[in-house]
Parts: C-alpha cells; structure tokens; sequence
C-alpha cells in the first residue's frame, strides 16, 4: 500500500498539451488507493475530456462555478474543494496559471480553489523552453515556492513545438514517486522503526487443541497502519489472527506460540526505537504436548500448566534507548494492577482497557483506553474505533518522545 493510500486528492489541470496525461496520473493515484477529484480550466478541455476523467476518477469533474446549461444549476463550492484535499497537484500548470498563482488573479474555478485550499499544493510546470527559462516564469517559480508550494520540475525532451530542452512536464509515473517521496520526508516518524505485537497465542495441548484467548488482533493491526502512516518503519509480529494488512512500510511475521513471539520480538527489539506490546499472550502453557490427538476416555481430564516467558518484562529488562509501551485487559482493581504492571515491567505508558467497560475489550471495532505515562499521568479516552485508539495512542507516543 502507498503512503498516498486514503488520502484525497484534487488534481488541477490547465490548458497545457501535456494535459493528455493527467489520464494516466489519476490512474496510477487511484492504483495507489488515493480519492481523486479533478478540477479544470475551461481551456483545458480542449486537452482532454472531462468525461474521461470523470470515469477514471469515479468523480464528478468540474470547470466553472455553476453549470451555464442547467437553470438549476448548483454552485461548484471552490472552498469545499479546498477543504476536502489532503494535497492539491496542479498539473500541466501553464506559465499562465503559474503566473496567476504568483500573483492572486482569481479568473476560474481552479484558481479559486487554490487561493481557498489549506493543504499542501504542488505544480508540475509544462511549457515550451523559452517559456520556461524566462524571468518572469522563474519569478512565479520562486514566489510560489515562498508560499510553501512544491514544485515538481520539468524534464528535458521534445517538446510540442518540436523543440529540444527544458519544460516538459514530468512523467506521471515520476510525479506520484516525487509526492509519495515528499509526504514520507515530512511525516514525523520518518526514521524511525517500530516493533508490534498483535494478535493471541496458541499453545498446543496435542496435535489438533490449544489453549488461546478471543484476541482478533485488530487493535495491534490498527496501531500498525497508524504507525505506518506517520512513516515509520513497522515490524508487527502477529499470533493467528484473521487480519490482514498490506502497507509499503510494514514486515508482517505470523507466529503461533508465545514462545514463538517471544523469539521474534528479541530478535527486531535491539535495533527498534519504539516497541508496542498488543498481542494477548498466553500466561500458561501446557507443560506436555501430547504427540498424538488425546482421545475422550476419562469424565474428567487434567493438563499441567507452565508459566509462558514474559516477553513485556523481559524486554523492559534489556531496554536501553527504546520507548516501551504495554497493554493491560483487566477486570477488577485496573488503575492498581495497571500502574503496577507500568513499573514492574519498565514501561514508558501502559494502555488499560477493562472488560468492565462496554464496547472495549476482544473482537470488536471499538474500545475504551485510558493511557498512564511513567511519571504516573492518568488520560482517560471515551469509547472509540479502534482505528481512533490508535491513532490517539501514536499522538501520544510522539508527545512524550517529542519525534
């Protein structure tokens, strides 16, 4: 999955021959999992057909401020477009548009739209070689770049004039690496790397049975993607689990037994700067595995357990730089058994969750947190998805690391 996977971007295009390839762009953002809205120049449709985008786009595409031919028409709402975006790309941008960005001309619905939006914009000039080079191009390039716009620069081919040089729009596929690089550079956990455990364990008792837990996973899935999509790194070391998620940044290993997650989390923890402990990992195990399936004789039947090594505690144990965050299911006394666990343990925050709490807990698309930090701050949170726990928990995380 791409950095860009559920963002919302609005693609401007303006009256440029490289138009022709804004077909392939909204493709190849909506191969990246992006929403893609579009928003023309009304010349720009002599370049391509807002048909044709409109069916790539699965969107609506517009040109002006109200529809000429409908009576009714509704009014095309530039500040909503702005708002919508989570980046604009203006693309083919002309030396007339960028000149009209430069300077606060508002002519079109495009233009509009860029003085209302608030998201981070980019231009992929295109234009022919003398136009390009001119000093008053540059000066829109410059000015532009001042207002915290992103330029993407043009290559060097022919040109439509059958020239040879500088101005050629940048190749679609070119452009989506270039914005994909920039928002990654920008994400706060760029450089970092994190380990995730997810999921419950199954601890055989012969062949075909186990001891696990109703853990689904999803909570420790969700920490992933939202770890991944602030740029980080992500290792996430899972039990059985039904989940499945498929990102650019994040290494899923499956395992099966607490033994296992506990071999695999030593083995990624030393080279980790952050290390969140989900999974819910048996506390017992049995001691003997049977070899073969234990057939039904007896009216009662008695397995012997063993405690399972404590992998929270013994990563808290050889922690140097790493922030170490656990998790604590409980049913009774939480804030004590929480707050003792956060010490005996050597964690850096502790997530409670209580059963006694309605929509928290296995399984389900909710939860109910309260986070308690190492100097004993206790923030409680209300019931949310658990897409929203983790990305509360990330905001927290990167408040007390300062990332």
């Amino acid at each position: 999955m791409s950095i860009l996977s559920g963002k919302n971007i609005l693609l401007g295009i303006t009256a440029g021959i490289a138009a022709y390839k804004t077909a392939n762009l909204v493709r190849l953002f909506i191969k990246a999992g992006a929403n893609v809205k579009v928003v023309m120049t009304p010349a720009s449709k002599d370049f391509i057909t807002p048909l044709t985008l409109s069916t790539l786009s699965k969107n609506p595409v517009v040109s002006s401020f109200t529809n000429d031919e409908d009576d009714n028409a509704m009014w095309n709402n530039h500040v909503e477009l702005g708002l919508w975006a989570d980046l604009f790309l203006i693309a083919p941008a002309t030396a007339n548009t960028l000149s009209k960005m430069a300077n606060g001309t508002c002519d079109n619905l495009l233009l509009a739209t860029y003085l209302s939006a608030k998201c981070p914009v980019y231009f992929a000039p295109a234009m022919d070689l003398d136009m390009y080079k001119h000093e008053s191009t540059k000066m829109s390039f410059e000015t532009l770049k001042s207002f915290g716009n992103v330029m993407i620069p043009a290559t060097s081919g022919e040109l439509a004039s059958g020239l040879i040089g500088e101005g050629r729009m940048a190749e679609p596929e070119d452009i989506v690496a270039f914005i994909e690089k920039d928002v990654l550079d920008k994400l706060p956990l760029k450089s970092k790397k994190i380990l995730i455990t997810a999921g419950p364990t199954y601890e055989a008792i012969d062949p075909v049975r186990f001891i696990g837990n109703h853990s689904s996973g999803k909570m420790g899935f969700e920490i992933a993607k939202a770890a991944a999509n602030l740029g980080a790194q992500v290792i996430l070391i899972t039990g059985p689990s039904h989940q499945t998620v498929s990102h650019s940044l994040i290494k899923v290993i499956r395992v099966i037994s607490a033994q296992d997650m506990y071999e695999q989390a030593h083995q990624y923890f030393e080279d980790v700067d952050i290390a969140i402990l989900s999974a819910a990992v048996a506390d017992y195990k049995p001691k003997y595995i049977a070899s073969q399936k234990i057939k039904k004789k007896e009216s009662t039947f008695t397995i012997e357990l063993e405690k399972t090594k404590d992998i929270l505690k013994s990563l808290g144990e050889i922690k140097k730089q790493q922030f170490l965050v656990g998790f604590a299911l409980e049913t009774n006394n939480e804030l004590q058994h929480a707050k003792g666990k956060l010490e005996s343990k050597n964690l850096d925050l502790i997530v409670l969750n209580s059963l006694n709490d309605k929509g928290a807990g296995f399984g389900g698309s909710t939860n109910k947190v309260t986070f308690i930090t190492a100097a004993h701050d206790i923030l409680e949170h209300e019931l949310k998805s658990k897409t929203e726990v983790a990305q509360d928990l990330m905001q927290q995380i990167l408040k007390q690391t300062h990332a």
